[in-house]
């Protein structure tokens, strides 16, 4: 049964979330601030983080700099538009009112199954791209056979594309679930270490099969075809 911390302050939202989740098979427990969402991050492991970008205190960036720093990679789903947001917060109570179809849980409950999706991607057996092998659990990466000494962050942003299993990455995305960064923080820190992944990795560099650029968006990784 996947494990699901919520950090949201709005009660009621945190709850309706829980619930919706709990339908699906997950076990959830809420913490209602930052404070208290690094404390049950660190005790509970989860396996996915929804956490809500609005948060008093301690806000989400600073979460995710706390709960990086003690070595649990939990991925995380940010939670746009809550604290203040009325409109967000009540959305789903008012669709059950007039009868509509809860569409924000439809959408939120496809996003958490797809991030669960990778996880288990990512946490099972090596990875095999033609002549690439991924192992998460050693973190090693071999190419023909020839290990590629990749260095922390190189190795985590590899696992972040693979684990999108084709779907685009933003760099805005990859800062926030790599290095922790808030998505206003300009920096070529993704195409640097990108470009550092595709010296070690692609036969061409400059014409890469594996991580391949989306034009003003970000990267994607894909099986050794065409770009």
């Amino acid at each position: 049964m996947p494990r699901i911390l919520i950090v949201e302050d709005n009660v009621e939202r945190a709850t309706h979330i829980a619930y919706s989740l709990r339908l699906e098979g997950h076990e959830v427990r809420i913490a209602e601030d930052g404070v208290r969402g690094v404390a049950a991050a660190r005790e509970w492991k989860a396996d996915l983080m929804i956490l809500d970008a609005m948060l008093p205190g301690i806000d989400e960036i600073e979460v995710l700099h706390a709960v990086r720093s003690h070595g649990h990679h939990v991925p995380v789903l940010m939670l746009a538009g809550s604290a203040g947001d009325e409109g967000a917060a009540r959305g789903p109570a008012r669709q059950r009112q007039r009868g509509d179809p809860p569409a924000d849980d439809v959408e939120l409950m496809g996003r958490v199954s797809t991030m669960l999706r990778r996880v288990a991607t990512s946490a099972g057996a090596a990875i095999r791209f033609g002549v690439i092998v991924v192992d998460p659990i050693t973190r090693t990466v071999t190419r023909a056979g020839t290990a590629c000494a990749l260095t922390p962050k190189a190795f985590a942003l590899l696992m972040a594309l693979v684990r999108r299993c084709g779907a685009v990455a933003s760099r805005a995305e990859l800062l926030q679930e790599v290095w922790g960064y808030g998505s206003v923080v300009r920096t070529r820190t993704v195409d640097s270490h990108v470009a550092e992944l595709r010296r070690k990795l692609e036969d061409d560099p400059a014409h890469p099969r594996y991580i391949i650029t989306v034009w003003t968006v970000g990267y994607r990784w894909v099986n050794g075809g065409a770009a």
